[in-house]
């Protein structure tokens, strides 16, 4: 039974991260298909090709390691982006007058219309807003995606309200006056909508006083407190324990999706700007290995509750990572998608793009740093998931 575990345990993580990454290429595919641009492959995983077929003139494929994947468009590889750049060069001295065209020569400088006859479909020869749409296509559909899943899990589980339910003795919240049935409205001026946003809060806590407004008999009161470690937990405390669930109707099924879509984007700003200021611990970081390791421990952690639960677990998971793929990939660093829309805002405000072998030149550093942090990540999830306990 333990041998099958892993194995569904195993095939669960990979069906969360194929959905996750198609969902985010699917975008990216869907727009270049809509504004002309040639999609040379569709491909999930790395390494060998295990599975592959040709459709349309785009070449889909399965390959061995299924850790990530790519929507490859004509023009968009390094080799092109140089070559597009040197038609530019060339073009642009026959037009200043420093090429002529020599009749004895086997060499013809190109002209514009000879250069064009085989740019059909490529990405770098597309409108400019064809390709800002295209880019930002997969972070939006990883979006849509983590509204797809939040409202299934509205219509599934139950949704627990922001009131304090119990106010554990001698914690913060009791020496600043809160009792039990008080319903936390902010902290420190951050709305809270559902009990999961003072979890979050005292997960991202880093220190300081916390002003807590809070409503008692369709009363609101304010105070002020500051959260006390708790060393069972291992985090930052404000000192209640909630047991009170909302009842849903109607469009309310709507409200409350945008709140856990908001918890989770509200999670991974926090954790990337406490990341940023070398507020988290190695122990906190996870690549596809950690992932995993969730995945299997929340599946022996649930599966005797049943099926359902089992599910509702594993769409909590998959939530989290498509909405961290979708923001993350968004950052201005070279080779994301935030990079690319870097170059492509540039040469909206410029009137004229970066020369494409010099964008290459920055996306290929990218590609490098991103390959160096695999490595580190790598490493880093085996040390934490075998050799911390």
């Amino acid at each position: 039974m333990e041998i099958w575990s892993r194995v569904i345990s195993i095939l669960l993580f990979l069906l969360i991260f194929c959905v996750v990454v198609v969902s985010h290429e699917f975008g990216h595919f869907l727009i270049a298909k809509a504004n002309g641009i040639k999609v040379v492959e569709f491909y999930i995983g790395f390494g060998p090709k295990l599975i592959h077929w040709k459709k349309n003139g785009t070449e889909y494929s399965i390959r061995l390691l299924p850790l990530g994947g790519a929507c490859v468009f004509e023009g968009m590889d390094a080799a092109s982006m140089a070559e597009e750049s040197e038609k530019k060069k060339l073009k642009d001295k026959a037009e200043a007058g420093f090429i002529e065209e020599d009749e004895g020569s086997d060499e013809v400088v190109e002209t514009e219309e000879s250069s064009a006859k085989d740019d059909s479909g490529s990405f770098i020869k597309a409108s400019v807003w064809s390709r800002f749409a295209t880019v930002v296509a997969g972070p939006l559909f990883n979006i849509i995606l983590g509204f797809i899943i939040a409202f299934i899990m509205v219509c599934n589980v139950a949704i627990r309200d922001p009131i304090a339910t119990e106010v554990i003795p001698g914690g913060a919240a009791e020496a600043a006056g809160i009792e039990a049935g008080d319903r936390m409205i902010s902290l420190n001026g951050q709305k809270v909508c559902l009990y999961e946003d003072i979890v979050l809060f005292n997960a991202l806590y880093t220190g300081g006083e916390v002003e807590v407004v809070y409503e008692r008999n369709g009363e609101q009161f304010t105070t002020v407190l500051v959260p006390q470690y708790d060393e069972t937990e291992q985090r930052y405390l404000i000192g209640i324990s909630n047991g009170t669930f909302i009842e849903i109707h109607g469009l309310q099924y709507i409200k409350y999706t945008w709140y856990e879509m908001r918890y989770n984007l509200k999670a991974t700003y926090g954790s990337l700007w406490k990341l940023i200021r070398g507020k988290v611990k190695s122990t906190e970081i996870a690549g596809p290995v950690g992932v995993a390791n969730v995945v299997s421990e929340t599946y022996e952690s649930t599966k005797e509750y049943g099926a359902g639960t089992v599910a509702v677990n594993m769409l909590n998971i998959a939530l989290m990572l498509t909405v961290n793929l979708g923001i993350l990939n968004l950052l201005p660093i070279p080779a994301l998608d935030g990079g690319r829309l870097i170059f492509i805002i540039l040469e909206m405000l410029r009137g004229k793009p970066v020369p494409p072998d010099k964008e290459a030149i920055v996306h290929f550093v990218g590609v490098i740093f991103f390959l160096i942090l695999i490595v580190f990540i790598f490493f880093n999830d085996i040390r934490n998931v075998f050799f911390i306990k």
